[in-house]
């Protein structure tokens, strides 16, 4: 069977900046172990799936190399920037099905995509020894006033502040540890971040989920939509009916990218959440399996 797959870069800053991620379209017929081997193959860090929905406008799976995960930000940009791109759709408000419910997803006149998170759950605390220990530093690194928490819109993280870009960049993740403690609490992976920022944005940020086979990633989606609904419940985000931030994430890796963050508030919850940006330098490619 041959299969025609698409690359796009999400959240790029520069031509050499995102998160790349593969769309397959019309992949109704393919087993789920088609799916899996497919993204393997293809080794990025997320591959989407693209079929017919009875109850939206698309239905979309999401596989990492070793995994399939309920939603992701980045693969669902270039999902729906690929659908612009081929003129399958135009500008406006569609729905996808995932793992994670049916989300909306928003098509701007310039391509760029907004997609909608679920609701902020946060969960537990979590030891500061613990994490610092997988991290390779000390606890000193941390933020005061701020908890190492897990926090969900649809996938969960382990939100992680440090005090400032020197030790985010400097951190040695052991990726063993970090498999070891993400499994023990069922979220992806680590988040870290720190409000110092290169350009003038909300935050810097590192994700890790080795437990998924993803090491590191450049832009993360789901995870900046839960760490800026983390900041607004502790107060580093301004409390008004609309907020617009934007995420930096990447840097470390020399892929700089930005993430947009919307989020709605109402009585002082966060009752909406968009995530977005635009994606870029479409390849095709086809293989067997």
């Amino acid at each position: 069977m041959k299969v025609q797959t698409y690359i796009l870069n999400s959240f790029g800053k520069s031509v050499d900046g995102g998160n790349p991620a593969g769309v397959v379209l019309e992949a109704d017929n393919l087993s789920e172990k088609e799916m899996k081997k497919i993204a393997s193959i293809i080794g990025l860090s997320e591959t989407a799936f693209v079929m017919k929905s009875k109850m939206a406008d698309f239905k979309v799976r999401f596989f990492t190399p070793v995994e399939e995960v309920d939603i992701c930000g980045h693969a669902t940009i270039a999902t729906f920037s690929l659908l612009a791109n081929k003129g399958i759709i135009e500008s406006g408000e569609y729905t996808q099905e995932t793992k994670a419910g049916i989300l909306k997803v928003n098509v701007n006149e310039d391509l760029s995509i907004m997609m909608n998170q679920n609701k902020p759950i946060y969960g537990e605390v979590l030891d500061s020894e613990l994490i610092a220990e997988t991290l390779n530093i000390s606890t000193e690194s941390f933020m005061e006033n701020l908890p190492i928490q897990i926090v969900s819109t649809g996938l969960k993280d382990i939100i992680i502040p440090v005090k400032s870009i020197e030790i985010l960049n400097n951190i040695k993740p052991n990726f063993d540890a970090i498999s070891k403690v993400s499994e023990k609490y069922n979220v992806v992976g680590y988040h870290i971040f720190t409000l110092e920022t290169i350009e003038n944005s909300m935050a810097q940020c590192r994700n890790l989920a080795p437990l998924y086979g993803i090491d590191e990633e450049s832009a993360t989606g789901t995870s900046n939509g839960a760490l800026a609904c983390y900041l607004f419940k502790y107060g580093k985000v301004s409390s008004c009916k609309q907020i617009n931030i934007t995420m930096e994430q990447g840097y470390s890796m020399n892929k700089p990218s930005k993430i947009n963050v919307e989020l709605k508030v109402k009585n002082n919850e966060v009752i909406d959440i968009k995530v977005g940006g635009s994606a870029f330098n479409l390849k095709e490619m086809e293989f067997e399996i």
